[in-house]
């Protein structure tokens, strides 16, 4: 499935989650001509016909590819995506040209309930097939491929069939989608329930990969004598994080980075410092691959 032309490509190189705080410092940003390569946006916050919203998203997008990065779709909802939320995502693509749209291997959706959060799948058979044709029905109605992020997680299912990383290439293989790499929330998911970050990583396949996110996450008591870590997107990029992310890049060479910060929201010269970061760390893979 290949994108219409008139879509602009999502550049290898680093870019940010965009913020209302930081509307007036990414124009100011482009008239110096020191805007990053690329733009993050949930277009849930656009689901609006009209408003300042999309004066600043229209005026923003006049410079840089927008990512779309749905937080709502609830693709492992037992009901399978909600038709409505579809459309308006449908209808918010053809007005915007994205260069990627993507969700999350979760679901948020049950019965007449929506709830506040990025709920885990079981990795079962019956799972994957169910995700495979919610994926599907997305694709076919946008008329595009989408990428899926793997979530981050507190618990795990008893009696899995699939190891996550297994389950995701299935995904994608029987479906056509490719992969969101959050590294943070590898990070998260290891933590809590006690695998190797660094032997995941290693057991995905790059060409699998079209973007990669890193953020920060916090680590709390538990109040059972452990910690907890916590997927907040509130403060900076841990160094263990950045140090993934290098390493995945030399493995993988260049792909597109999504520095997320979510929370606890920054100035804008502080995300772009984190922005830099990124960048560099994408420079050194281009001169080793």
């Amino acid at each position: 499935m290949t994108p219409p032309r008139s879509f602009r490509d999502l550049p290898r190189r680093a870019g940010f989650g965009l913020k209302p705080e930081h509307y007036a410092d990414v124009l100011a940003a482009a008239e110096r001509a020191t805007l990053p390569a690329w733009a993050e946006i949930h277009p849930q916050n656009y689901f609006g016909a009209g408003g300042p919203p999309h004066r600043w998203l229209t005026a923003i997008a006049a410079h840089l590819p927008l990512s779309f990065h749905s937080v709502e779709l609830s693709l492992g909802s037992a009901a399978g995506v909600d038709a409505e939320e579809l459309e308006v995502l449908a209808r918010l693509c053809d007005r915007y040209r994205p260069a990627m749209v993507s969700d999350h291997l979760s679901w948020s959706n049950g019965g007449d309930d929506k709830f506040p959060d990025l709920l885990p799948v079981p990795y079962s058979h019956a799972a994957l097939d169910h995700f495979v044709t919610q994926v599907v029905r997305v694709q076919n109605r946008l008329g595009r491929p989408m990428l899926i992020e793997n979530p981050s997680r507190y618990v795990a299912f008893a009696g899995d069939d699939w190891a996550e990383v297994d389950f995701l290439h299935e995904l994608c293989r029987r479906s056509g989608c490719a992969l969101i790499l959050d590294i943070n929330n590898v990070e998260v998911s290891a933590h809590n329930l006690e695998l190797d970050p660094d032997a995941w990583l290693a057991a995905v396949d790059p060409a699998l990969v079209g973007e990669i996110h890193v953020a920060g996450h916090a680590v709390q008591d538990d109040g059972m004598g452990g910690t907890i870590a916590i997927d907040d997107h509130g403060s900076p990029v841990r160094a263990s994080c950045w140090d993934r992310l290098a390493s995945f890049l030399r493995r993988a060479g260049p792909k597109p980075v999504l520095v997320e910060w979510d929370s606890n929201v920054p100035d804008f010269a502080t995300l772009m410092a984190e922005v830099g970061i990124a960048d560099a760390l994408l420079d050194a893979a281009c001169v080793d691959a």
